[in-house]
């Protein structure tokens, strides 16, 4: 290869402390990108984030003995930030990365790599959880890594399906753009990269891989996924303040559908809103029932309606609104929640008169009155919905409609 010439694909390899394994698994990385990519130029890049052992002179003499590999230290800790400064410090047209562990079947490169290099996808990650995976490790890194990734779809929805895996790559012009808006240096690194590139319109390429846990692993999964949790809180936050500017980077790079969905007149509105409204009460009624007999009846009636409310948000947002896409699902479902409690405070208010008036009143007679009062917070969820939750629909199909710029050759043909 030809190392003064522009690579085509940059692998970095984060390490921090690895003297024990560092160079046997360049040399295994070197010899397989050797084999692989015959016919592309390629580059591996040893990021360094501040080791106090012998890692950073093993580097550098593997760095001085083969060609493609390169040596960049960093004074400060933090596996995040040296992913993110040896990226946006490459030329290379793909960046990746890979656990120098190399936990991950290094045979999975090529279809991680290839649909970004077409320009098919804008980021590739391997998935441990996807049909076809084939992984090794003890039932408690599985139950904490299902559980991470359970709690991050749908806290925030997205629907990639491994989140950590350590086997990710994406085109240079993305990671310009995105890798900027990063703001975790450690762990979360990832999970955040991919929150903001989902929720952007980018297209996220995932490959099954074979993967066996490494035993000597320093990591502390307890810790670090109590860290990622707080990460989430935080990314949630700043998606709904603002703060990351994701209709920017959708505008710039977001894979954009052909043709916006059209919302139905306001009599299919109204319509649709009704079939959802009827298997949502259908749906509060078995609830509450079944949880009446476990709980308090007011934290029954509140338990009950916080999880219908949340099904019948999405389902309006998806089927009466048409609003499709990741675009303001957060502040819809956030909006949601607030109308929920004002139909909660109905429920809750009628709930309080039925025994107020009547004392001896069972659950049958509970049950009619919530339904009842149920009923009617369905007619005010509805204008809710429809001229306030919603009420940006226009707004959003102009975001989704692909922009179209007027060039000055544009202008010479129409006239």
């Amino acid at each position: 290869m030809n190392t003064s010439e522009r690579p085509s694909l940059d692998v970095v390899v984060p390490v921090y402390n690895e003297q024990e394994s560092l160079e046997s698994s360049v040399r295994v990385l070197h010899a397989t990108l050797a084999e692989q990519f015959r016919d592309e130029s390629w580059r591996i890049t040893i990021a360094d984030n501040a080791s106090t052992d012998a890692t950073a002179v093993i580097a550098e003499r593997l760095a001085a003995e083969l060609p493609e590999v390169r040596l960049l230290h960093l004074d400060e800790k933090g596996r995040g930030r040296a992913l993110k400064r040896a990226w946006l410090g490459s030329d290379a047209e793909v960046v990746a990365y890979v656990d120098v562990d190399l936990s991950t079947d290094l045979r999975a490169l090529p279809p991680l790599v290839a649909p970004l290099l077409s320009g098919h996808s804008d980021i590739a990650i391997g998935t441990r959880l996807g049909h076809g995976s084939r992984v090794v490790r003890g039932a408690k890194r599985e139950f904490v890594s299902r559980s991470y990734n359970l709690i991050l779809r749908r806290a925030m929805g997205v629907t990639f399906s491994d989140a950590q895996c350590g086997f990710k790559a994406m085109r240079r012009d993305v990671a310009q753009r995105v890798l900027p808006l990063v703001e975790d240096t450690g762990w979360f690194f990832d999970t955040e990269l991919l929150i903001i590139g989902e929720r952007a319109g980018l297209r996220i390429h995932e490959v099954p891989v074979d993967w066996i846990d490494d035993e000597n692993s320093s990591v502390d999964i307890v810790a670090t996924a109590t860290a990622d949790l707080k990460g989430l809180v935080r990314v949630w936050r700043s998606i709904l303040s603002g703060r990351i500017p994701l209709e920017e980077v959708y505008a710039e790079l977001g894979r954009q559908p052909f043709a916006p969905a059209r919302p139905p007149s306001f009599f299919g509105q109204v319509l649709r809103f009704g079939i959802i409204g009827g298997f949502s009460t259908i749906a509060y009624a078995a609830l509450y029932y079944a949880l009446q007999f476990a709980v308090p009846e007011q934290l029954a009636n509140f338990l009950a309606l916080l999880v219908t409310a949340i099904a019948n948000t999405w389902a309006n947002r998806r089927f009466t609104f048409r609003v499709r896409g990741p675009q303001g699902a957060l502040k819809h479902h956030v909006q949601g929640l607030v109308v929920f409690g004002v139909a909660w405070g109905m429920t809750a208010g009628a709930l309080a008169v039925l025994h107020s008036w009547f004392p001896t009143a069972g659950p049958h007679h509970e049950l009619a009155i919530l339904t009842a009062a149920n009923l009617c917070a369905t007619v005010l969820r509805f204008l809710a919905l429809r001229l306030w939750v919603f009420r940006g629909r226009a707004s959003h199909e102009a975001l989704v409609e692909p922009r179209r710029v007027i060039t000055s050759r544009d202008r010479v043909l129409s006239s």
